[in-house]
């Protein structure tokens, strides 16, 4: 006969001192968005990878393309220069990475997407229109459609892993008032635009313990539902 009992998570007495720990340490609360079922569901969704380490990831090789953001002015503190000096086989570093952008940066007034093969990596760079500062939301969405068709002509870009574009200092991403859009209107535009891969939220979201999460978008009806004033 089946045991009823919820398995612990822990040895010993690990899942008492962790219930404990979450009540100071920074934590997120995982909603789940369905019951496990028996049948497949084919809904193209992205997965939010909560609690999950991008470069730790990326270094292990979990993915063969990563979209981030670039800028022609500095990029020592961006991800992108980060991968570029742990991958032991990438010819590109902070200077040749920021060069290669001013290459582009006075090339039209939209959102480009740039390449950096860094060999074990395929880096595709959002770089922001000239003269602008910041990365709008409309940048990322036309910017994410082209990421979107160079991932069709070259499926072996797939799997793929995505920042959330929030939180940036040098590329930060502003909504259409000028302030910092929602992860749910991020998600929302790279969904829209087609793409199907990973995303990793910004690290001060791990600190979102009093919100529910979810681990995949579209979200759950049930959300929509109850901002309309639904049960």
């Amino acid at each position: 006969m089946a045991s009823t009992t919820q398995p612990l998570i822990y040895d010993r007495d690990g899942d008492q001192l962790m219930q404990e720990m979450a009540n100071v340490m920074d934590h997120i609360v995982l909603v789940p968005d369905a019951p496990p079922s028996k049948l497949p569901d084919l809904t193209p969704r992205l997965r939010i990878m909560w609690g999950q380490h991008l470069l730790d990831d990326l270094m292990a090789g979990r993915y063969r393309s990563l979209v981030c953001a670039v800028n022609a002015q500095d990029n020592s503190r961006g991800i992108i220069s980060q991968v570029a000096a742990f991958l032991p086989t990438s010819q590109w570093d902070v200077k040749s990475i920021t060069e290669h952008a001013k290459n582009f940066n006075n090339k039209g007034g939209r959102a480009k997407v740039l390449k950096y093969d860094m060999d074990a990596v395929e880096v595709l760079a959002i770089l922001r229109p000239a003269g602008k500062d910041h990365l709008s939301v409309s940048d990322l969405a036309s910017a994410m459609r082209i990421v979107v068709e160079m991932i069709q002509r070259k499926p072996e870009r797939m799997p793929c892993a995505s920042v959330s574009f929030l939180e940036a200092r040098a590329n930060r991403l502003v909504g259409d008032r000028g302030q910092t859009p929602t992860f749910e209107s991020v998600l929302r535009v790279m969904s829209e635009s087609g793409y199907t891969g990973d995303v990793y939220p910004s690290p001060g979201m791990w600190g979102s313990g009093s919100t529910g999460v979810f681990a995949r978008y579209p979200f759950s009806p049930s959300l929509e539902a109850r901002r309309s004033g639904g049960y």
